[in-house]
């Protein structure tokens, strides 16, 4: 909000939630700049797509919609009503427990609502291209970072370089910015790794997110709209790395076949309806979110395993947190107090989501029937006792509301 800076944020990386911080800013009146080296991929089947989906959980419609982006991406998401958890980890690939966790037991909402991460990119920067307060620069990454009381200089890849009162970090688990502040980074690697996809199938969805637990990870069919006329499902499904190397490999008859059994057969066969992506599984946290003008968001500050659909929701919480603090003092936008302020809000919250996230992971993973046993035994008796099946559903969409 002064003359003297090229702008008032400055984004690094051009992710959903890069764009997402870009149009929340520059909705509030802050003039933003968002960068990213990579120009956004936003047709499904162009090379490169992200096939993966987001979840957005309840709290974070709010804060899309105070971004100005929730009345473009209504249109195209799937509610999710009820969150399934199924046990197939016993001899055979069969259910053993099915448990539903209803929204209706906690809000008269869904819990969420799903959309495709290539589709959310083409709706996020058709959104910014209407947003005069907004610049954002496809094909044009950061550099390097010279942090100042007054200001950061931030240089750019076409050898220009910008003044900002803030620099957001949304530029991945590898940030240039963040390595550029010299903030560490505590990475645990599990030696799994996920496949992502989309399938059709006969049986309807009914907007149900279903996963399913054996050994490796989850299998994890969440609802998508239609496609070619059939229901369709986004699926995420982590395994040990070679396993996911084999399966990356077979033709697509025999990946078909292998992923019908891992679903249980709950939707009948399912049909690949396109591409496999191949991504890391890791769980990640910054030693602190903040450093001088820079505040670290999403992956930059933590990542996590795609479990229960925190990852980008735990982002918009730094978002929102971020946001409120440089509205609440706009001429203190960058400032020590303020980013401070910003990282006691967020970073304990965030390592005992990690720490959770980590633990259920864990549990996905192991092995031993003896240890799949004792697992179905805990998900029966936490889904048996209703203050406590509710509990966990308020816990896993951060809020203690109803509504």
């Amino acid at each position: 909000m002064s003359d003297q800076f090229d702008c008032d944020v400055l984004v690094s990386g051009g992710g959903i939630a890069g764009l997402t911080a870009a149009a929340a800013f520059g909705a509030a009146g802050f003039s933003v700049i968002c960068v990213d080296p990579a120009p956004p991929v936003t047709a499904r089947e162009a090379q490169g797509s992200d096939l993966r989906t987001t979840a957005f959980l309840q709290p974070a419609r709010g804060f899309l919609q105070r971004a100005g982006l929730w009345d473009r991406l209504e249109p195209h998401a799937s509610a999710l009503q009820i969150m399934r958890i199924v046990d197939a980890g016993g001899e055979a690939p069969e259910p053993r427990v099915i448990h539903d966790f209803n929204a209706a037991d906690i809000s008269d909402l869904p819990f969420g609502w799903n959309l495709p991460n290539w589709l959310l990119r083409r709706e996020m920067v058709a959104a910014l291209e209407g947003m005069a307060r907004v610049d954002f620069r496809p094909g044009t990454g950061t550099m390097s970072l010279l942090a100042r009381e007054r200001e950061a200089l931030v240089g750019l890849n076409d050898d220009t370089r910008l003044r900002a009162r803030l620099v957001i970090a949304a530029d991945g688990r590898g940030s240039p910015m963040r390595q550029a502040a010299g903030i560490d980074v505590k990475t645990t690697r599990y030696g799994q790794k996920a496949l992502a996809f989309a399938v059709t199938h006969d049986a309807p969805h009914g907007g149900v997110s279903t996963e399913v637990h054996r050994t490796g990870g989850p299998f994890t069919l969440v609802p998508l709209p239609d496609h070619d006329g059939r229901p369709s499902s986004a699926v995420v499904w982590m395994e040990t790395g070679p396993e996911v190397a084999r399966l990356a490999d077979l033709d697509v008859p025999a990946f078909e076949t292998e992923m019908t059994a891992r679903s249980a057969g709950l939707y009948g066969p399912l049909n690949l309806a396109s591409a496999r992506t191949v991504w890391p599984i890791i769980s990640q946290v910054a030693e602190r979110m903040e450093g001088t003008r820079l505040a670290l968001v999403a992956e930059a500050a933590h990542v996590v395993p795609p479990i229960g659909a925190q990852g980008l929701n735990m982002s918009l919480g730094d978002l929102a947190a971020l946001l409120d603090l440089a509205e609440a003092d706009p001429g203190g936008l960058g400032q020590r107090d303020m980013l401070a302020a910003y990282h006691k809000a967020r970073h304990a919250e965030v390592r005992a989501r990690v720490a959770g996230i980590d633990a259920l992971n864990r549990a996905s993973m192991v092995e031993a029937q003896t240890l799949r046993d004792m697992r179905m035994r805990a998900l029966r008796a936490f889904y048996k006792v209703k203050p406590v099946r509710v509990a966990l559903m308020r816990a896993g969409l951060g809020t203690g509301r109803t509504g």
